[in-house]
């Protein structure tokens, strides 16, 4: 085989693949730009604002995400996991002696069973129970909206975060085209270089 030919194949072969890459990462960049703005769309519409400083309970503080980005609107992925976590979470816990809406919603109609089955025997407890129930209904509720929202918010951040790897990417395939195109360069020199006789045993 004549080494030009040789070379004409890599030359080729590499303008092909850089070109290739080139699209992968241009595809990569759209999705990422895409995901980042989506993202911070959703929550700016949402009208959260971190709590400020001067307002934070101690136990808040011990986050360092809050304190950073205290009295800032929510409207990154990484905010949006800081404020699941380090916030709502921390709260939620204060709801019902840190036990879980499933938990709580458990407990709720056992209580509301008791209290219909007192007031059925016109047991004396029964009004104590009735109203035991309904604040164990009312954590329900709260667990239900705090756990809810935290929830959209880590979707929020899973979201930002494969935006994230998608830039990574993009930018590596952007590197890999930008060396393959530079070799391709190099071997057109090449090519113009040698002779049309010389011949690879």
């Amino acid at each position: 085989m004549r080494r030009r030919t040789l070379d004409l194949f890599f030359v080729v072969g590499g303008f092909a693949l850089a070109v290739l890459l080139l699209v992968l990462g241009l595809v990569l960049q759209s999705n990422a730009t895409f995901a980042n703005d989506y993202v911070k769309e959703q929550l700016s519409s949402q009208r959260i604002t971190f709590t400020p400083a001067a307002n934070l309970a101690p136990e808040e503080k011990r986050a360092g995400c809050l304190v950073a980005n205290a009295g800032k609107p929510l409207a990154s992925g990484p905010q949006a996991e800081c404020y699941a976590n380090e916030y709502i979470a921390l709260h939620l816990t204060e709801v019902n002696d840190g036990k879980t809406y499933s938990e709580t919603s458990g407990a709720a109609r056992a209580a509301k069973t008791a209290a219909t089955a007192a007031k059925e025997k016109g047991a004396p407890d029964a009004a104590a129970l009735d109203e035991q129930a309904q604040v164990l209904d009312g954590k329900v509720q709260t667990l239900f909206r705090g756990e809810t929202l935290r929830g959209l918010l880590l979707t929020s951040y899973g979201f930002s975060e494969f935006g994230r790897k998608a830039g990574q990417a993009a930018l590596v395939s952007f590197l890999v085209a930008g060396v393959l195109l530079l070799a391709s360069i190099a071997g057109i020199v090449h090519l113009t270089r040698t002779s049309k006789n010389e011949v690879i045993e």
